[in-house]
């Protein structure tokens, strides 16, 4: 019979809610031995300590405490954690990776409902959908872009994608339906032939960013992708060409942005800002030619119960003695959200 480790879900309860319905709340029952309460949402009350003192397995997503030396001291027999969530950079701290306990994420999972917005906000963007045109507008017209160049359609148009990550990767295999689009890939640590595999051809920054009708961002937030994307970068683009983020707001200066649209000379489709959210009177929320969603690409509603299908798979794996799937190690951290 597999094990069943003594386990708590440590996250929070809207995230409890969200991500584990009713018929994965009793999978997770099935796979563990819990004493008690299974869900947990704060493990600061001394009153479960003695619980704690007998957890071997942790499921944590949103919401989730760091998991820092205090904490661990009171989780003494702790041999894995399964995140039912992307990032793990909140959860970890160096006392975690001191104890080699094993740790899964559901980035994965949370990676297809980003990309699949993005190629609807890429297809959308070549049709000028997302835009509130008026034929009053003086700036721009439906039938033929703005008036300071541009194109319309989805034929013979090249997207750049700024980061061969789990999303950005995903990005690339979902756009190779559409003969009509090339793609390019700009990533210092791609592989050139898995970029090839994919269906894009890797270059560098400065060659991807003159040649692409559609600009979009899938690096990890890091020190040093902060605002890699700034006045330089955005000049380089070609009149009429569209910005797209779903990575973080940090990895573009706002500012140089607002100048490149209010210009009408870019549009932008902006899921993440900085800060997020935008003040209500920020002025890229009142130019035409940009559009902010509230952050809404990733997991939401029904695709929430992927990250808990994520997680449980990795719980299984683990308690019959099987390799996890996705594993997060220390070293991951220095290229990766």
């Amino acid at each position: 019979m597999p094990h069943r480790p003594s386990a708590l879900a440590a996250l929070s309860t809207d995230a409890w809610e969200l991500v584990f319905d009713a018929p994965r709340r009793a999978r997770l029952h099935a796979l563990v031995a819990a004493d008690g309460r299974l869900h947990v949402p704060s493990l600061d009350d001394p009153v479960v300590d003695d619980h704690l003192s007998r957890v071997e397995v942790l499921v944590t997503g949103w919401g989730a405490p760091a998991l820092d030396a205090p904490l661990l001291d009171r989780l003494p027999r702790l041999r894995a954690v399964f995140h039912a969530a992307g990032s793990v950079r909140s959860l970890v701290s160096g006392a975690f990776w001191e104890r080699d306990i094993l740790l899964t994420s559901a980035a994965e999972a949370n990676a297809a409902p980003v990309a699949e917005y993005t190629l609807a906000m890429i297809l959308l963007s070549g049709k000028r959908a997302l835009l509130p045109l008026r034929e009053d507008d003086a700036q721009y017209d439906l039938r033929v872009g703005p008036r300071v160049g541009g194109r319309i359609g989805n034929l013979d148009r090249t997207v750049g994608i700024v980061g061969f990550s789990r999303i950005g990767r995903r990005v690339v295999e979902l756009l190779r339906p559409f003969p009509g689009l090339e793609v390019l890939v700009a990533d210092p640590y791609a592989d050139p032939d898995a970029v090839a595999a994919a269906g894009a051809r890797l270059v560098r920054l400065d060659a991807l960013l003159p040649a692409v009708d559609v600009l979009s961002l899938h690096a990890p937030a890091l020190p040093s992708t902060e605002r890699m994307i700034g006045a330089p970068q955005l000049a380089a683009l070609r009149d009429g060409a569209t910005l797209l983020n779903t990575a973080r707001g940090t990895l573009l200066d706002h500012d140089a942005l607002l100048a490149e649209c209010a210009s009408g000379r870019l549009d932008a489709i902006l899921d993440v800002t900085d800060p997020e959210p935008l003040p209500p009177d920020h002025p890229l929320l009142r130019l035409p030619n940009v559009a902010v969603t509230p952050h809404l690409a990733g997991s939401l509603g029904t695709e929430a119960h992927r990250l808990a299908d994520a997680a449980l798979d990795e719980l299984e794996a683990w308690a019959d003695g099987r390799p996890p799937r996705h594993p997060v190690h220390r070293t991951d951290l220095a290229h990766s959200a």
